[in-house]
Protein backbone atom coordinates (compact mmCIF):
# COMPACT_ATOMS: atom_id res chain seq x y z
CA UNK A 1 0.00 0.00 0.00
CA UNK A 2 2.84 2.37 1.03
CA UNK A 3 4.43 1.32 -2.52
CA UNK A 4 1.68 2.06 -4.33
CA UNK A 5 1.06 5.56 -2.49
CA UNK A 6 4.58 6.57 -3.25
CA UNK A 7 4.50 6.27 -7.03
CA UNK A 8 0.01 7.46 -6.98
CA UNK A 9 1.91 11.18 -5.41
CA UNK A 10 4.96 10.82 -7.38
CA UNK A 11 3.02 10.57 -10.54
CA UNK A 12 0.47 12.86 -9.67
CA UNK A 13 3.23 15.41 -9.49
CA UNK A 14 4.77 14.89 -12.86
CA UNK A 15 1.16 14.79 -14.07
CA UNK A 16 0.35 18.63 -12.63
CA UNK A 17 3.67 19.87 -14.24
CA UNK A 18 2.66 18.76 -17.27
CA UNK A 19 -0.83 20.35 -17.43
CA UNK A 20 0.91 24.01 -16.03
CA UNK A 21 2.90 23.53 -19.41
CA UNK A 22 -0.29 23.46 -21.54
CA UNK A 23 -2.36 25.52 -20.04
CA UNK A 24 0.51 28.00 -20.84
CA UNK A 25 0.66 27.27 -23.87
CA UNK A 26 -3.01 27.99 -24.30
CA UNK A 27 -3.05 30.92 -22.95
CA UNK A 28 -0.58 32.03 -25.66
CA UNK A 29 -2.26 30.68 -28.31
CA UNK A 30 -5.86 32.17 -27.42
CA UNK A 31 -4.13 35.67 -27.19
CA UNK A 32 -4.84 35.53 -31.07
CA UNK A 33 -8.31 35.70 -32.97
CA UNK A 34 -6.89 32.96 -35.81
CA UNK A 35 -4.26 30.89 -35.50
CA UNK A 36 -2.66 29.65 -38.87
CA UNK A 37 -0.98 26.08 -39.87
CA UNK A 38 2.20 26.49 -41.04
CA UNK A 39 1.27 26.51 -44.70
CA UNK A 40 -0.81 29.53 -43.52
CA UNK A 41 -3.72 28.59 -45.21
CA UNK A 42 -5.76 26.64 -42.52
CA UNK A 43 -6.88 28.83 -39.98
CA UNK A 44 -8.46 27.12 -36.56
CA UNK A 45 -10.82 28.98 -35.14
CA UNK A 46 -10.24 30.26 -31.15
CA UNK A 47 -13.33 27.95 -30.44
CA UNK A 48 -11.99 24.88 -31.49
CA UNK A 49 -8.21 25.75 -30.55
CA UNK A 50 -10.00 26.01 -27.08
CA UNK A 51 -11.54 22.51 -27.56
CA UNK A 52 -8.30 21.01 -28.82
CA UNK A 53 -6.80 21.94 -25.62
CA UNK A 54 -9.33 21.02 -23.09
CA UNK A 55 -8.76 17.75 -24.56
CA UNK A 56 -5.19 17.29 -24.88
CA UNK A 57 -5.75 18.86 -21.20
CA UNK A 58 -8.33 16.29 -20.58
CA UNK A 59 -6.50 13.16 -21.80
CA UNK A 60 -3.33 13.83 -19.91
CA UNK A 61 -5.37 13.54 -16.83
CA UNK A 62 -6.99 10.58 -18.33
CA UNK A 63 -10.13 12.23 -18.28
CA UNK A 64 -11.28 9.95 -21.11
CA UNK A 65 -14.55 11.29 -22.15
CA UNK A 66 -14.04 14.94 -21.20
CA UNK A 67 -11.27 14.47 -23.31
CA UNK A 68 -13.77 12.92 -26.24
CA UNK A 69 -16.10 15.45 -26.49
CA UNK A 70 -13.84 18.37 -26.53
CA UNK A 71 -11.79 16.63 -28.88
CA UNK A 72 -14.56 15.60 -31.18
CA UNK A 73 -15.79 19.34 -30.95
CA UNK A 74 -12.62 21.14 -32.32
CA UNK A 75 -13.79 20.86 -36.06
CA UNK A 76 -11.48 22.96 -37.65
CA UNK A 77 -8.65 21.19 -36.48
CA UNK A 78 -10.25 17.82 -36.74
CA UNK A 79 -7.92 15.42 -39.54
CA UNK A 80 -5.48 18.05 -40.13
CA UNK A 81 -3.50 18.48 -36.82
CA UNK A 82 -1.05 15.01 -36.26
CA UNK A 83 -0.85 15.55 -32.60
CA UNK A 84 -5.00 15.95 -32.27
CA UNK A 85 -5.28 12.79 -34.59
CA UNK A 86 -2.87 11.10 -32.40
CA UNK A 87 -5.09 11.68 -29.02
CA UNK A 88 -8.52 11.75 -30.93
CA UNK A 89 -7.65 8.19 -32.22
CA UNK A 90 -6.15 7.20 -28.18
CA UNK A 91 -9.35 8.38 -26.61
CA UNK A 92 -11.90 6.50 -28.84
CA UNK A 93 -9.22 2.96 -28.30
CA UNK A 94 -9.53 3.85 -24.24
CA UNK A 95 -13.31 4.44 -24.62
CA UNK A 96 -13.61 1.13 -26.42
CA UNK A 97 -15.09 2.81 -29.24
CA UNK A 98 -13.06 0.59 -31.49
CA UNK A 99 -15.82 1.25 -34.37
CA UNK A 100 -15.19 5.03 -34.63
CA UNK A 101 -11.61 4.81 -34.11
CA UNK A 102 -11.27 2.49 -36.94
CA UNK A 103 -13.61 4.72 -39.25
CA UNK A 104 -11.48 8.15 -38.22
CA UNK A 105 -8.05 6.52 -38.96
CA UNK A 106 -9.86 5.77 -42.63
CA UNK A 107 -10.63 9.47 -42.89
CA UNK A 108 -7.56 10.59 -41.81
CA UNK A 109 -5.20 7.81 -43.73
CA UNK A 110 -2.75 9.36 -46.50
CA UNK A 111 -0.31 7.91 -48.92
CA UNK A 112 2.73 10.42 -48.37
CA UNK A 113 1.95 10.88 -44.53
CA UNK A 114 3.43 7.65 -41.92
CA UNK A 115 1.10 7.73 -38.71
CA UNK A 116 1.47 5.20 -36.49
CA UNK A 117 -1.77 4.91 -34.95
CA UNK A 118 -3.57 5.14 -38.16
CA UNK A 119 -1.79 2.35 -39.69
CA UNK A 120 -2.00 0.26 -36.76
CA UNK A 121 -5.39 0.62 -36.38
CA UNK A 122 -6.29 0.43 -39.90
CA UNK A 123 -4.36 -2.94 -40.65
CA UNK A 124 -5.82 -4.57 -37.29
CA UNK A 125 -9.32 -3.80 -37.95
CA UNK A 126 -8.56 -5.21 -42.20
CA UNK A 127 -6.53 -8.20 -40.06
CA UNK A 128 -9.85 -9.18 -38.66
CA UNK A 129 -11.82 -8.78 -41.56
CA UNK A 130 -9.47 -11.69 -42.86
CA UNK A 131 -8.63 -8.98 -45.76
CA UNK A 132 -4.72 -9.90 -45.45
CA UNK A 133 -3.56 -8.31 -48.25
CA UNK A 134 -4.63 -5.40 -47.48
CA UNK A 135 -3.32 -5.94 -43.59
CA UNK A 136 0.00 -6.13 -45.14
CA UNK A 137 -0.13 -2.70 -46.80
CA UNK A 138 -0.48 -1.04 -43.59
CA UNK A 139 1.64 -2.73 -41.15
CA UNK A 140 4.34 -2.79 -43.76
CA UNK A 141 4.25 0.94 -43.60
CA UNK A 142 4.87 0.41 -38.83
CA UNK A 143 8.56 -0.69 -40.31
CA UNK A 144 8.95 2.38 -42.35
CA UNK A 145 8.09 4.16 -38.89
CA UNK A 146 10.58 2.55 -37.25
CA UNK A 147 13.22 4.01 -39.23
CA UNK A 148 11.94 7.83 -37.70
CA UNK A 149 11.16 5.69 -34.43
CA UNK A 150 13.77 4.29 -32.73
CA UNK A 151 11.50 2.76 -29.69
CA UNK A 152 9.26 0.30 -32.13
CA UNK A 153 12.79 -0.35 -34.07
CA UNK A 154 10.66 -3.19 -36.47
CA UNK A 155 9.26 -4.99 -33.78
CA UNK A 156 5.69 -3.96 -34.26
CA UNK A 157 5.81 -4.33 -37.81
CA UNK A 158 7.31 -7.25 -38.15
CA UNK A 159 5.26 -9.23 -35.65
CA UNK A 160 2.04 -8.13 -37.45
CA UNK A 161 3.56 -9.15 -41.16
CA UNK A 162 4.20 -12.65 -39.75
CA UNK A 163 0.59 -13.47 -38.49
CA UNK A 164 -0.94 -12.06 -41.95
CA UNK A 165 1.46 -14.47 -43.51
CA UNK A 166 0.85 -17.25 -41.09
CA UNK A 167 -3.06 -16.30 -41.80
CA UNK A 168 -2.22 -17.00 -45.54
CA UNK A 169 -0.64 -20.23 -45.17
CA UNK A 170 2.63 -18.69 -45.60
CA UNK A 171 4.82 -20.59 -42.80
CA UNK A 172 8.26 -19.98 -44.37
CA UNK A 173 7.57 -16.10 -44.39
CA UNK A 174 5.39 -15.94 -41.30
CA UNK A 175 8.98 -16.98 -39.03
CA UNK A 176 11.28 -15.18 -41.30
CA UNK A 177 9.59 -11.89 -40.48
CA UNK A 178 9.86 -12.96 -36.66
CA UNK A 179 13.69 -13.67 -37.58
CA UNK A 180 14.03 -9.82 -38.50
CA UNK A 181 12.96 -8.48 -34.61
CA UNK A 182 16.33 -6.91 -33.53
CA UNK A 183 17.84 -9.02 -30.19
CA UNK A 184 16.81 -6.23 -28.01
CA UNK A 185 13.29 -7.45 -28.31
CA UNK A 186 14.18 -11.41 -28.51
CA UNK A 187 11.59 -11.61 -25.36
CA UNK A 188 8.66 -10.81 -28.02
CA UNK A 189 10.25 -12.23 -30.67
CA UNK A 190 10.73 -15.65 -28.70
CA UNK A 191 6.84 -15.57 -27.80
CA UNK A 192 5.28 -14.88 -30.63
CA UNK A 193 7.81 -17.27 -32.23
CA UNK A 194 6.23 -20.37 -30.04
CA UNK A 195 2.57 -19.08 -30.75
CA UNK A 196 3.22 -19.67 -34.40
CA UNK A 197 4.47 -22.95 -33.68
CA UNK A 198 1.65 -23.98 -32.07
CA UNK A 199 -0.83 -22.49 -35.17
CA UNK A 200 1.41 -24.93 -37.57
CA UNK A 201 0.95 -27.75 -34.63
CA UNK A 202 5.32 -28.09 -34.86
CA UNK A 203 6.06 -30.95 -32.18
CA UNK A 204 8.89 -28.73 -30.85
CA UNK A 205 6.15 -26.42 -29.48
CA UNK A 206 6.37 -28.13 -25.70
CA UNK A 207 10.02 -28.27 -25.76
CA UNK A 208 10.00 -24.62 -26.55
CA UNK A 209 7.71 -23.48 -23.87
CA UNK A 210 9.77 -25.29 -21.54
CA UNK A 211 12.80 -23.79 -22.74
CA UNK A 212 11.21 -20.07 -22.32
CA UNK A 213 10.05 -20.56 -19.16
CA UNK A 214 13.65 -22.26 -17.94
CA UNK A 215 15.03 -18.80 -19.36
CA UNK A 216 17.11 -17.13 -16.52
CA UNK A 217 17.67 -13.71 -18.68
CA UNK A 218 13.86 -12.83 -18.38
CA UNK A 219 10.96 -13.56 -16.26
CA UNK A 220 8.98 -15.90 -18.14
CA UNK A 221 6.87 -17.26 -15.30
CA UNK A 222 3.36 -16.31 -16.77
CA UNK A 223 4.31 -18.61 -19.51
CA UNK A 224 4.00 -21.57 -17.38
CA UNK A 225 0.12 -20.73 -17.87
CA UNK A 226 0.19 -21.31 -21.63
CA UNK A 227 2.15 -24.39 -21.13
CA UNK A 228 -1.02 -25.39 -19.17
CA UNK A 229 -2.98 -24.15 -21.68
CA UNK A 230 -0.92 -26.00 -24.53
CA UNK A 231 -0.84 -29.57 -22.67
CA UNK A 232 -4.77 -29.09 -21.77
CA UNK A 233 -5.19 -28.81 -25.52
CA UNK A 234 -3.49 -31.64 -25.80
CA UNK A 235 -5.18 -33.66 -23.55
CA UNK A 236 -2.01 -34.47 -21.60
CA UNK A 237 -3.68 -33.29 -18.06
CA UNK A 238 -1.69 -35.47 -15.91
CA UNK A 239 1.30 -33.23 -17.35
CA UNK A 240 -0.11 -30.17 -17.02
CA UNK A 241 -0.68 -30.82 -13.16
CA UNK A 242 2.35 -31.47 -12.41
CA UNK A 243 4.03 -28.02 -14.26
CA UNK A 244 1.56 -26.43 -12.57
CA UNK A 245 2.69 -27.65 -8.96
CA UNK A 246 5.90 -27.61 -9.85
CA UNK A 247 5.56 -23.46 -10.41
CA UNK A 248 3.62 -23.06 -8.09
CA UNK A 249 6.08 -24.01 -5.49
CA UNK A 250 8.79 -21.16 -7.23
CA UNK A 251 6.17 -18.58 -8.16
CA UNK A 252 3.91 -18.46 -5.46
CA UNK A 253 2.47 -15.20 -5.21
CA UNK A 254 1.97 -15.44 -9.12
CA UNK A 255 -1.85 -14.96 -8.98
CA UNK A 256 -2.37 -16.38 -12.73
CA UNK A 257 -0.60 -19.39 -11.89
CA UNK A 258 -2.57 -19.67 -8.65
CA UNK A 259 -5.72 -19.83 -9.99
CA UNK A 260 -5.25 -22.00 -12.82
CA UNK A 261 -3.93 -24.48 -9.89
CA UNK A 262 -7.06 -23.95 -8.61
CA UNK A 263 -9.06 -24.60 -11.76
CA UNK A 264 -6.69 -27.84 -12.18
CA UNK A 265 -7.81 -29.28 -8.57
CA UNK A 266 -11.29 -28.45 -9.71
CA UNK A 267 -11.39 -30.25 -12.44
CA UNK A 268 -12.27 -27.21 -14.59
CA UNK A 269 -9.83 -27.05 -17.35
CA UNK A 270 -12.65 -25.82 -19.75
CA UNK A 271 -11.52 -22.26 -18.58
CA UNK A 272 -8.16 -22.41 -18.35
CA UNK A 273 -8.63 -23.48 -22.09
CA UNK A 274 -11.22 -20.73 -22.91
CA UNK A 275 -8.65 -17.89 -21.71
CA UNK A 276 -6.11 -18.40 -24.49
CA UNK A 277 -5.89 -20.83 -27.53
CA UNK A 278 -2.77 -20.65 -29.70
CA UNK A 279 -4.94 -21.96 -32.90
CA UNK A 280 -6.53 -18.59 -32.46
CA UNK A 281 -3.94 -15.70 -33.68
CA UNK A 282 -6.07 -12.76 -32.21
CA UNK A 283 -5.41 -14.60 -29.12
CA UNK A 284 -1.85 -14.61 -29.87
CA UNK A 285 -1.41 -11.08 -31.45
CA UNK A 286 -3.51 -10.13 -28.07
CA UNK A 287 -0.67 -11.79 -25.57
CA UNK A 288 2.10 -9.46 -27.68
CA UNK A 289 -0.35 -6.05 -27.10
CA UNK A 290 -0.46 -6.97 -23.35
CA UNK A 291 3.16 -7.54 -22.97
CA UNK A 292 3.57 -3.91 -24.67
CA UNK A 293 0.93 -2.83 -22.06
CA UNK A 294 2.98 -4.31 -19.22
CA UNK A 295 6.08 -2.83 -20.23
CA UNK A 296 4.79 1.11 -20.46
CA UNK A 297 2.94 0.23 -17.14
CA UNK A 298 5.97 -0.19 -15.82
CA UNK A 299 7.75 2.42 -17.13
CA UNK A 300 4.68 4.84 -15.60
CA UNK A 301 3.38 5.82 -18.72
CA UNK A 302 -0.34 4.56 -17.65
CA UNK A 303 -2.49 6.29 -20.61
CA UNK A 304 -0.60 4.50 -23.36
CA UNK A 305 -0.53 1.29 -21.45
CA UNK A 306 -4.37 1.13 -21.17
CA UNK A 307 -4.22 1.92 -25.08
CA UNK A 308 -1.96 -1.33 -25.76
CA UNK A 309 -4.59 -3.08 -23.18
CA UNK A 310 -7.36 -2.23 -24.55
CA UNK A 311 -6.28 -3.45 -27.86
CA UNK A 312 -5.47 -6.79 -26.23
CA UNK A 313 -8.56 -6.98 -24.79
CA UNK A 314 -10.68 -5.90 -28.01
CA UNK A 315 -8.51 -9.10 -29.65
CA UNK A 316 -9.10 -11.64 -27.16
CA UNK A 317 -11.86 -10.77 -24.32
CA UNK A 318 -11.67 -14.38 -22.88
CA UNK A 319 -8.52 -13.33 -21.13
CA UNK A 320 -10.48 -11.96 -18.32
CA UNK A 321 -7.96 -11.98 -15.72
CA UNK A 322 -5.27 -9.49 -17.82
CA UNK A 323 -7.86 -6.67 -16.81
CA UNK A 324 -6.08 -6.87 -13.03
CA UNK A 325 -3.25 -4.75 -14.93
CA UNK A 326 -6.34 -2.58 -15.92
CA UNK A 327 -7.21 -1.94 -12.54
CA UNK A 328 -3.59 -1.47 -11.43
CA UNK A 329 -3.20 1.47 -13.91
CA UNK A 330 -6.35 2.97 -13.00
CA UNK A 331 -5.50 2.84 -9.46
CA UNK A 332 -2.05 5.01 -10.18
CA UNK A 333 -4.44 7.53 -12.48
CA UNK A 334 -6.33 8.03 -9.38
CA UNK A 335 -9.34 6.77 -11.00
CA UNK A 336 -10.39 4.86 -7.61
CA UNK A 337 -14.26 4.61 -9.00
CA UNK A 338 -12.56 2.68 -12.63
CA UNK A 339 -10.34 0.85 -10.83
CA UNK A 340 -12.57 -0.76 -8.16
CA UNK A 341 -15.14 -1.35 -10.37
CA UNK A 342 -12.42 -3.27 -12.63
CA UNK A 343 -12.22 -5.40 -9.08
CA UNK A 344 -14.96 -5.79 -8.69
CA UNK A 345 -15.22 -7.61 -12.36
CA UNK A 346 -12.14 -10.35 -11.66
CA UNK A 347 -13.96 -11.54 -8.99
CA UNK A 348 -16.25 -13.68 -10.56
CA UNK A 349 -13.21 -15.38 -12.49
CA UNK A 350 -12.28 -17.35 -9.17
CA UNK A 351 -11.62 -17.62 -5.79
CA UNK A 352 -7.51 -16.68 -6.04
CA UNK A 353 -9.00 -13.29 -8.63
CA UNK A 354 -11.67 -12.60 -6.10
CA UNK A 355 -9.37 -12.48 -2.59
CA UNK A 356 -6.78 -10.54 -5.09
CA UNK A 357 -9.65 -8.27 -6.40
CA UNK A 358 -11.04 -7.76 -2.37
CA UNK A 359 -7.55 -6.69 -0.87
CA UNK A 360 -7.32 -4.00 -3.50
CA UNK A 361 -10.43 -2.58 -3.06
CA UNK A 362 -9.68 -2.28 0.25
CA UNK A 363 -6.56 -0.36 -0.33
CA UNK A 364 -8.93 1.91 -2.62
CA UNK A 365 -11.20 2.18 0.09
CA UNK A 366 -8.50 2.96 3.44
CA UNK A 367 -8.04 6.02 1.03
CA UNK A 368 -11.55 7.18 0.66
CA UNK A 369 -12.69 6.19 3.80
CA UNK A 370 -10.53 4.97 6.43
CA UNK A 371 -9.26 1.99 7.92
CA UNK A 372 -12.15 1.01 10.19
CA UNK A 373 -14.30 0.80 7.16
CA UNK A 374 -11.45 -0.72 4.95
CA UNK A 375 -11.43 -3.32 7.34
CA UNK A 376 -14.42 -4.07 7.82
CA UNK A 377 -14.90 -4.70 3.98
CA UNK A 378 -12.04 -7.58 3.87
CA UNK A 379 -12.88 -9.27 7.40
CA UNK A 380 -16.17 -8.87 5.27
CA UNK A 381 -15.19 -10.82 2.43
CA UNK A 382 -12.06 -13.11 4.41
CA UNK A 383 -15.21 -14.28 6.07
CA UNK A 384 -16.85 -15.62 2.78
CA UNK A 385 -13.89 -17.57 2.04
CA UNK A 386 -14.89 -21.30 1.94
CA UNK A 387 -11.49 -22.73 3.39
CA UNK A 388 -8.68 -20.17 3.62
CA UNK A 389 -5.26 -21.30 3.42
CA UNK A 390 -1.82 -20.68 4.59
CA UNK A 391 -1.95 -17.31 2.02
CA UNK A 392 -4.89 -16.23 2.86
CA UNK A 393 -4.15 -15.38 6.57
CA UNK A 394 -0.72 -14.67 5.49
CA UNK A 395 -2.09 -11.73 3.34
CA UNK A 396 -4.93 -10.89 5.41
CA UNK A 397 -1.93 -10.49 8.16
CA UNK A 398 -0.22 -8.59 6.00
CA UNK A 399 -3.03 -5.83 5.15
CA UNK A 400 -3.35 -6.23 9.44
CA UNK A 401 0.60 -5.42 10.33
CA UNK A 402 0.83 -2.34 7.18
CA UNK A 403 -2.01 -0.54 8.80
CA UNK A 404 -0.38 -0.71 12.67
CA UNK A 405 -2.91 -3.38 13.56
CA UNK A 406 -0.21 -5.24 15.10
CA UNK A 407 -2.40 -8.13 17.76
CA UNK A 408 -4.63 -8.63 14.98
CA UNK A 409 -1.55 -9.62 12.34
CA UNK A 410 0.17 -11.76 15.13
CA UNK A 411 -3.27 -13.74 15.28
CA UNK A 412 -3.24 -14.57 11.27
CA UNK A 413 0.65 -14.98 11.02
CA UNK A 414 0.39 -17.77 13.56
CA UNK A 415 -2.73 -19.47 11.74
CA UNK A 416 -0.52 -19.35 8.38
CA UNK A 417 2.46 -21.06 10.32
CA UNK A 418 -0.24 -23.71 11.36
CA UNK A 419 -1.65 -24.29 7.81
CA UNK A 420 1.92 -24.17 5.88
CA UNK A 421 4.01 -26.71 5.43
CA UNK A 422 7.32 -26.66 7.21
CA UNK A 423 9.42 -26.56 4.43
CA UNK A 424 7.81 -23.93 2.27
CA UNK A 425 9.54 -20.81 1.18
CA UNK A 426 7.66 -18.49 2.35
CA UNK A 427 7.99 -19.38 5.98
CA UNK A 428 11.22 -17.40 7.10
CA UNK A 429 9.10 -14.43 6.02
CA UNK A 430 5.98 -15.09 8.21
CA UNK A 431 8.53 -15.55 11.02
CA UNK A 432 9.74 -12.04 10.40
CA UNK A 433 6.81 -10.23 9.79
CA UNK A 434 5.58 -11.72 13.18
CA UNK A 435 8.75 -10.64 14.80
CA UNK A 436 8.60 -7.41 14.01
CA UNK A 437 4.79 -7.13 14.76
CA UNK A 438 5.78 -8.59 18.23
CA UNK A 439 8.85 -5.84 18.30
CA UNK A 440 6.47 -2.99 17.53
CA UNK A 441 4.17 -4.23 20.56
CA UNK A 442 7.18 -4.10 22.54
CA UNK A 443 7.01 -7.83 23.07
CA UNK A 444 10.80 -8.35 22.51
CA UNK A 445 11.02 -12.07 23.84
CA UNK A 446 8.59 -13.26 21.26
CA UNK A 447 9.89 -11.06 18.30
CA UNK A 448 13.38 -11.88 18.85
CA UNK A 449 12.61 -15.90 18.82
CA UNK A 450 10.65 -15.14 15.58
CA UNK A 451 13.40 -12.89 14.27
CA UNK A 452 16.03 -15.93 15.14
CA UNK A 453 14.16 -18.50 13.86
CA UNK A 454 13.62 -17.00 10.43
CA UNK A 455 17.09 -16.52 10.14
CA UNK A 456 17.89 -20.26 11.30
CA UNK A 457 15.70 -21.31 8.19
CA UNK A 458 17.22 -19.02 5.92
CA UNK A 459 20.76 -17.39 7.24
CA UNK A 460 21.50 -14.97 4.13
CA UNK A 461 18.04 -12.46 4.84
CA UNK A 462 19.95 -9.49 5.05
CA UNK A 463 16.86 -7.29 6.14
CA UNK A 464 16.25 -9.71 9.34
CA UNK A 465 20.11 -9.75 10.24
CA UNK A 466 19.94 -6.15 10.16
CA UNK A 467 16.37 -5.09 11.59
CA UNK A 468 17.47 -8.11 15.07
CA UNK A 469 20.85 -6.61 14.99
CA UNK A 470 20.18 -3.02 15.04
CA UNK A 471 17.47 -3.82 17.52
CA UNK A 472 20.06 -5.15 20.13
CA UNK A 473 22.31 -2.68 19.31
CA UNK A 474 19.73 -0.08 20.53
CA UNK A 475 19.10 -1.99 23.55
CA UNK A 476 23.02 -2.20 24.51
CA UNK A 477 22.72 -6.31 24.25
CA UNK A 478 24.71 -8.89 22.51
CA UNK A 479 26.91 -6.27 20.79
CA UNK A 480 29.51 -8.44 19.79
CA UNK A 481 27.06 -10.56 18.03
CA UNK A 482 24.84 -7.84 16.45
CA UNK A 483 28.37 -6.26 15.46
CA UNK A 484 28.84 -9.25 13.16
CA UNK A 485 25.38 -9.78 11.80
CA UNK A 486 25.53 -6.21 10.80
CA UNK A 487 28.77 -7.08 8.66
CA UNK A 488 27.35 -9.86 7.11
CA UNK A 489 24.07 -8.01 6.04
CA UNK A 490 26.81 -4.96 4.73
CA UNK A 491 28.10 -7.81 2.30
CA UNK A 492 25.12 -9.36 1.82
CA UNK A 493 23.27 -5.55 0.48
CA UNK A 494 26.56 -3.40 0.26
CA UNK A 495 24.60 -0.47 -1.48
CA UNK A 496 22.01 -0.78 1.72
CA UNK A 497 21.97 3.28 3.60
CA UNK A 498 20.10 1.68 6.32
CA UNK A 499 21.83 -1.50 6.89
CA UNK A 500 25.21 0.66 6.69
CA UNK A 501 23.40 3.05 9.04
CA UNK A 502 23.23 0.36 11.53
CA UNK A 503 26.79 -0.55 10.82
CA UNK A 504 27.93 2.27 11.83
CA UNK A 505 25.60 2.38 14.68
CA UNK A 506 26.92 -0.30 15.85
CA UNK A 507 30.39 0.70 16.53
CA UNK A 508 29.07 3.83 17.69
CA UNK A 509 27.65 2.24 20.66
CA UNK A 510 31.33 0.65 21.14
CA UNK A 511 32.66 3.50 20.87
CA UNK A 512 34.32 3.02 18.14
CA UNK A 513 34.17 6.59 16.51
CA UNK A 514 36.49 6.98 13.77
CA UNK A 515 34.81 3.47 12.10
CA UNK A 516 31.56 4.53 13.20
CA UNK A 517 31.83 8.06 11.28
CA UNK A 518 33.33 6.07 8.47
CA UNK A 519 29.89 4.01 8.06
CA UNK A 520 27.47 6.99 8.67
CA UNK A 521 29.26 9.19 6.22
CA UNK A 522 28.65 6.27 3.66
CA UNK A 523 25.16 6.14 4.52
CA UNK A 524 24.48 9.59 4.23
CA UNK A 525 25.89 9.61 1.22
CA UNK A 526 23.69 7.24 -0.31
CA UNK A 527 20.16 8.37 1.90
CA UNK A 528 21.10 12.61 2.42
CA UNK A 529 17.63 13.50 3.44
CA UNK A 530 17.09 10.10 5.78
CA UNK A 531 16.88 12.83 9.89
CA UNK A 532 17.76 9.77 11.71
CA UNK A 533 20.89 8.27 9.66
CA UNK A 534 22.26 12.29 9.53
CA UNK A 535 21.64 12.51 13.47
CA UNK A 536 23.79 9.50 14.02
CA UNK A 537 26.36 11.15 11.88
CA UNK A 538 26.03 14.19 13.57
CA UNK A 539 26.18 12.22 16.98
CA UNK A 540 29.83 9.82 15.55
CA UNK A 541 31.58 13.84 14.48
CA UNK A 542 30.66 15.35 18.05
CA UNK A 543 32.37 12.71 19.61
CA UNK A 544 35.22 12.92 17.07
CA UNK A 545 35.47 16.94 18.60
CA UNK A 546 34.16 17.84 15.10
CA UNK A 547 31.72 19.98 16.90
CA UNK A 548 30.92 22.82 14.03
CA UNK A 549 30.21 20.20 11.31
CA UNK A 550 27.97 17.94 14.17
CA UNK A 551 26.09 21.15 14.31
CA UNK A 552 26.23 21.88 10.67
CA UNK A 553 24.33 18.20 10.42
CA UNK A 554 22.21 18.68 13.54
CA UNK A 555 20.65 22.03 11.79
CA UNK A 556 19.95 20.58 8.57
CA UNK A 557 17.74 18.12 10.16
CA UNK A 558 15.33 20.03 11.59
CA UNK A 559 14.77 21.80 7.78
CA UNK A 560 14.26 17.67 6.48
CA UNK A 561 10.58 16.69 5.80
CA UNK A 562 8.89 14.05 7.57
CA UNK A 563 10.92 14.38 11.14
CA UNK A 564 9.72 12.65 14.18
CA UNK A 565 8.90 15.80 16.85
CA UNK A 566 10.12 13.57 19.47
CA UNK A 567 13.53 13.61 17.38
CA UNK A 568 13.16 17.08 16.39
CA UNK A 569 13.12 18.49 20.21
CA UNK A 570 16.19 15.85 21.01
CA UNK A 571 17.86 17.51 18.06
CA UNK A 572 16.84 21.24 19.58
CA UNK A 573 18.92 20.44 22.63
CA UNK A 574 21.62 18.97 21.09
CA UNK A 575 22.18 21.71 18.97
CA UNK A 576 22.13 24.01 22.39
CA UNK A 577 24.43 21.59 24.75
CA UNK A 578 25.77 18.99 22.36
CA UNK A 579 25.80 15.40 23.58
CA UNK A 580 25.02 15.18 27.06
CA UNK A 581 27.08 12.53 28.12
CA UNK A 582 30.85 14.05 26.69
CA UNK A 583 30.18 16.64 28.55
Amino acid sequence: LNFFSFYKAYYMKFLIKKIYIVLFLLVILLTTNKIFARDNKIQYAEEDISNYFLGVISAKQSRNKEAFRYLKNAKSIKNKHSQFNVEFIRTNVLLGKFKQAFVFSENTWKENELFFETDLLLGLDSFLKEDYIRAERYFERLNKISEYNIYFDNFFGNILMAWTKALQGNEVESFKFLEKIPKTYNHLKNTQNIFLQCYFDSSNTQKSLEELIENENYNFSRYNFFLVNYLLYKNKTREAKKIIENSRKIYSSNLLIRQTELFLQKNENKKIKNFFNCKNPNDSLAEFFYTIANLYSSERDYRISNFYLKISLFLNDKFTSNKALLAENYYFQNKDKESKNVYYSLKSIGSSYSWYASKNIAAILLNEKGIEYSLKALEKDFKLLSNPNFEHYYELANFYKDNQYYEESIKYYSLALEKIEKNHPLVPKIFDRRGTSYERLNDWENAEEDLLESLKILPDQAHVLNYLAYTWVDKGINLDRGLEMLKKATELKKNDGYIIDSLGWAYYVKKDYTKAKFFLEKAVKLLPSDPIINDHYADALWMLNKNIQARYFWSNILKLNDIDKELKEVIKKKLIFGIVEKL
